[in-house]
């Protein structure tokens, strides 16, 4: 990371530079040629009371006090992408979301209030994409009470990362006693070079419902209810993988491998990709894969999306793999 202009360390930032995205570097240690540094790169929030706010990928701010900077700029929105099809987070959110529906939702303003019966985070959370409508901190207690009304946990869900995510609603919530509990990232990638992987999908079995073998798999539930069934199967064109675990399996027997994609105009979406223990490194995670994608590509999409929550490392290894890359995080706050 370099700060240096002429030789010289710079503080190039100011207040006036509140919700541009900048890097700074600052004193970690006291002392003179024994100083440590720590370099931060996030949406400046907020800049008050000598002390600094930023707000990074991570989505948990970091507050900096003023007179250990040695050093800042602003620096671009985003980086440049190398590859991958190009993506606003607006379009992302708003594809994401059509992937996975609640059983309830509500308005709030722009910001859209879900409910699942308690199924998923993602279907049980605040969708802040706008204006409240009310100010923040309003918002955040008529969040809290519309999901205490139906004995659920208030989340909102928040992303950071992207140009127009939402550093400083995140500092936001942080401010008014919420805590970021989960956090996953989006990838994408183009769609062909998923279809093209070179493997076998013969065992691959599609479908537009979830069967019982199918569900004995997915991991999300004890029993699934309505709200899970409801939920599984909202989306433009939902499809469902099954790979089968053996010549005596039944239909309400756990499948070796299971996964489940929806195609929604250029966009193919990802999800519930797993794999029995026992049937593990065998590529059948790949070949679900391969089929649901040359299944999307049939219905005219193109590019593909999916979320990885960060302590997945096998999956960030499988989807580094085949050319997915980050596009932004996005994490579930809930009132501390």
């Amino acid at each position: 990371m370099e700060f240096t202009m002429g030789g010289r360390l710079e503080v190039r930032i100011t207040p006036a530079d509140v919700g541009k995205r900048v890097s700074v570097r600052r004193r970690s240690a006291q002392g003179g040629a024994g100083a440590e540094f720590t370099d931060t790169v996030g949406v400046l929030t907020s800049w008050d009371g000598g002390v600094v706010a930023i707000t990074p990928k991570s989505g948990e701010s970091v507050h900096i006090v003023e007179s250990s900077l040695v050093a800042g700029k602003v620096v671009p929105a985003a980086p440049a992408r190398r590859r991958g099809p190009a993506a606003s987070f607006a379009e992302l959110a708003a594809v994401t979301a059509r992937a996975w529906q609640p059983v309830e939702s509500e308005p709030l303003g722009d910001w859209r209030l879900r409910a699942a019966g308690g199924f998923t985070r993602r279907a049980n959370s605040a969708l802040p994409l706008g204006d409240p409508g009310l100010p923040l901190g309003e918002a955040f207690g008529r969040v809290e009470r519309w999901y205490e009304e139906r004995g659920l946990p208030p989340y909102i869900q928040t992303a950071t990362g992207a140009e127009g995510a939402q550093e400083a609603l995140c500092a936001e919530l942080e401010g008014h006693g919420w805590r970021r509990e989960v956090t996953a990232e989006v990838r994408i990638a183009a769609l062909a070079p998923v279809g093209d992987l070179d493997v076998d999908v013969s065992a691959v079995r599609l479908g537009r419902e979830p069967d019982d073998a199918w569900l004995a798999r997915y991991q999300r539930f004890s029993t699934p209810g309505p709200e899970v069934l409801q939920v599984l199967g909202s989306g433009p064109s939902v499809w469902f993988a099954t790979v089968a675990g053996g010549e005596d399996e039944g239909r309400d027997r756990a499948p070796a491998a299971i996964g489940r994609c929806v195609v929604d105009g250029r966009w193919a979406g990802f999800m519930a990709v797993e794999v029995a223990p026992e049937h593990r490194r065998r590529g059948l995670a790949t070949a679900v894969m391969a089929a649901l994608a040359r299944r999307a590509l049939d219905e005219g999409a193109s590019a593909a999306w999916l979320q990885v929550e960060e302590d997945n490392e096998g999956g960030r290894a499988l989807y580094d793999g085949m050319g997915f890359a980050a596009h932004h995080r996005y994490h579930h706050f809930r009132p501390a």
